[in-house]
């Protein structure tokens, strides 16, 4: 589903917080090394290994109106739990298939041990509508998938300041635990159970990439959050990256990035320091805004965003995720207890950033320079902020070496024990992994993308592409409905599904890379 994000101005809101922040800051990055590492301490002799925490990630419905059955909603929710996902947060607005398309999550939730809760997305509701917002969530709120916390039906929101909650309770008819996305300073707090921070890339507080001066982080908004809450639980957001490019297929325009790079990894980490009772991964499959961590093969339909997405799987960041997510859950501050298998995550850019695709990447209006960063193509808005390297987490037993060929550049990383993060500055060409230790090659493989310096379909594509080692054993595709506005607004022509055309056998594509 497309959305504006909706985002209320934060400098002011978070000024009082950016000197003291909830938890501690990532390590300072170390230019083509290593840049952070997961402190290896052992786990906290506190711990008990058990709490009562609870990790969601956002799933739209709005673009699932081609699913036929609640079968086509099992692969979510069987990937989803053995990640340690607790609940899908299903995001919906007002569409006509919205009741069927819950129906069928419900359904294959409750069949295959997962939760699911409502999320209103307060771009298509409105704040006027609590007594439909109660209704709506009476509706499931007995369905025995639902998420019910302290003995209460959990609901929460994509905005939606304002809402009359006592009305909105009493048109539910039951006790509810209820934690939108209300903004510190415009919610009434003391009206809710819990809130979710949606913002979850560092930001200049007005929904564009730090600039002027102006860099809210996301441990800022920790901070206020936390203090607007006063006490009651807090969703902790988690996301790995956003990129938007939309110009012409829709009837207004998202053109911006936020810095991402080792987001995802410094994330984890600042959430293990700071232990909320949620955390709230963004999102499962917001193609749209590449912060999707669920599979392209997830069936969905085109809303135009086919143009960045097709080729850029994501799913490595989900695998990379699952020590965190378990360490988290035990109550811990370190992951490496929870590495079940040695394993190494990569993502990049498919083009350095100063590729010129301004000939080829179509406006909305005007002017291709795209100096606004809302209303045009061309580059995106905040595309300075992003870096040219290959990032690269390596998730070890033990110590080992790690071997990084970008194109013609290569390098060699001693990666210690543990998780840790490191990047190396982006080649054109093919891009090739390896780990060894004790001269024993451990994992190896090379990437089904290269990193080119020509305009991908015709645009600027500041998606990741995310691979890892050891390989999967199929390639990640989109469907043909969520390929269906792949060439619409394009200038050139655009093959489909080509990952992988190099490594074909029998007919059939395969992943390069093993263990």
């Amino acid at each position: 589903m497309l959305y504006p994000l909706l985002l209320p101005t934060l400098i002011g809101l978070l000024a009082p917080f950016t000197n003291s922040l909830a938890c501690p800051a990532p390590s300072p990055t170390t230019i083509t090394t290593v840049t952070t590492m997961e402190s290896l301490a052992a786990p906290s002799s506190t711990s008990t290994g058990t709490t009562d925490r609870l990790v969601f990630c956002h799933f739209m419905i709005g673009i699932t109106s081609n699913r036929q059955s609640s079968a086509d909603y099992d692969d979510d929710m069987k990937r989803a739990k053995d990640m340690g996902i607790d609940a899908f947060a299903l995001n919906i607005g007002t569409d006509p298939y919205t009741d069927t398309q819950l129906g069928f999550a419900y359904d294959s939730a409750a069949r295959n041990g997962m939760n699911v809760f409502l999320s209103f997305d307060f771009n298509w509701w409105h704040i006027d509508q609590a007594s439909a917002v109660g209704a709506k969530i009476s509706q499931y709120a007995d369905h025995s998938a639902q998420l019910k916390v302290d003995g209460k039906t959990f609901v929460s929101s994509f905005s939606g300041d304002g809402i009359d909650v006592p009305a909105m309770t009493s048109a539910a008819g039951q006790d509810l635990f209820f934690a939108p996305n209300f903004h510190p300073g415009q919610g009434d707090f003391d009206a809710i159970q819990g809130a979710l921070n949606w913002m979850a890339w560092p930001n200049n507080g007005d929904n564009k990439a730090p600039s002027g001066g102006k860099d809210v982080t996301v441990a800022d908004g920790d901070k206020a959050y936390i203090a607007a809450l006063n006490g009651k639980p807090y969703i902790a957001p988690a996301s790995a990256w956003f990129s938007t490019h939309y110009g012409q297929e829709v009837s207004y325009s998202k053109n911006w990035v936020f810095p991402s790079d080792l987001l995802w990894y410094n994330r984890w980490r600042e959430i293990l320091e700071l232990g909320p009772r949620f955390v709230e991964i963004i999102t499962w499959n917001d193609y749209g805004e590449s912060h999707y961590t669920g599979p392209l093969s997830s069936p969905h339909t085109d809303d135009g965003a086919s143009k960045w997405v097709m080729d850029m799987p994501h799913d490595g960041w989900l695998e990379m995720s699952k020590p965190f997510i378990a360490a988290y859950k035990a109550g811990v501050t370190t992951a490496l207890d929870y590495i079940t298998e040695e394993k190494l995550v990569y993502w990049y850019r498919p083009t350095p950033k100063h590729v010129n695709c301004d000939a080829t990447d179509n406006t909305m209006q005007g002017n291709p320079n795209n100096s606004s960063g809302n209303f045009f193509r061309g580059r995106p808005n905040g595309w300075e902020s992003m870096k040219d390297e290959v990032f690269v987490v390596a998730l070890l037993k033990s110590p080992a070496q790690v071997l990084v060929q970008s194109g013609d550049q290569s390098q060699s990383i001693q990666a210690p024990v543990g998780i840790s993060a490191h990047s190396v500055p982006m080649g054109v060409g093919q891009q090739k992994f390896a780990v060894t230790r004790d001269g024993q090659t451990v994992l190896s493989g090379t990437s089904l993308k290269d990193i080119v310096d020509t305009c991908i379909c015709g645009i600027y594509n500041f998606n990741a592409y995310v691979g890892t080692l050891p390989a999967p054993s199929t390639i990640d595709r989109l469907q043909p409905a969520g390929l269906a506005m792949l060439s619409q607004g394009l200038k050139v022509a655009c093959p489909t599904n080509t990952l992988g055309a190099s490594a074909v056998s029998g007919g059939v594509a395969v992943e390069t890379g093993a263990a």
